[in-house]
Formats: structure tokens, C-alpha cells, sequence
């Protein structure tokens, strides 16, 4: 199994910064693509940002140049740097991943795992 777990959520005023963080765990051999979407109450999940194990970056149209999404292949770890922040961009922020997990007897098998979600409030 591939636990993630989000990090850095908050309440920030409009105009504000923050940082999330987010950490897979487990019996990893690859992770390809990792991402992070939201989800507002009686909204659909929205996908935000997106980076490949390469580093190829996607963005929703709403949060261009505004957020920067990162991530450290040896921490498995990704990041959401959000800036100029709007009272629209408040939902629960997940992060997820795909890759490759050891399966039984060791052999390799597809993952594609979410987290639990950081709230994330921007409000004056």
C-alpha cells in the first residue's frame, strides 16, 4: 500500500501565501506523475496542478501564475507553492500519485493513491 499524507493547509487572508506538502510512503519502486486537486462544498474536484517524474507541469487556467507545484524524487514528496490567494481558491486541496509498488512475492504492481486533504481557507 502507498500512503499519502498532506501537510501545510491553514487560514490565510486574500493575497496571502502557503505551502502544502505532501509525502508517499510505502514500498515504492517508481512514482510517475504526482498532483494536486481540490474540492470546494458542492463543487466537483478540480484538478489543480500536475508534475511528471520528469518534471513536465500542468495547471488549471485558475491558478496560473499564481501556484507552482514542485516535487523532490528522493523525498517523494510534492509541493503546492500558493500565492496571491482568493477567497475562491478555499477547499480541501488533496494530493495524489501513480507509480509502481511492490506487490506479492515482490513483484511490481500499478498504484494510483490519494490523499486525506489539508483545508485550506482564504478569508479576511
Amino acid at each position: 500500500q502507498v500512503q499519502l499524507v498532506e501537510s501545510g493547509g491553514g487560514l490565510v487572508q486574500p493575497g496571502g501565501s502557503l505551502r502544502l506538502s505532501c509525502a508517499a510512503s510505502g514500498s515504492i519502486f517508481v512514482i510517475n506523475a504526482m498532483g494536486w486537486s481540490r474540492q470546494a462544498p458542492g463543487k466537483q474536484r478540480e484538478l489543480v496542478a500536475s508534475i511528471t517524474s520528469g518534471g513536465s507541469t500542468n495547471y488549471a487556467d485558475s491558478v496560473k501564475g499564481r501556484f507552482t507545484i514542485s516535487r523532490d524524487n528522493a523525498k517523494n514528496t510534492v509541493y503546492l507553492q500558493m500565492n496571491s490567494l482568493k477567497p475562491e481558491d478555499t477547499a480541501v486541496y488533496l494530493c495524489n500519485a501513480d507509480g509502481l509498488v511492490a506487490g506479492p512475492v515482490g513483484l511490481p504492481r500499478h498504484f494510483d493513491s490519494w490523499g486525506q486533504g489539508t483545508q485550506v481557507t482564504v478569508s479576511s
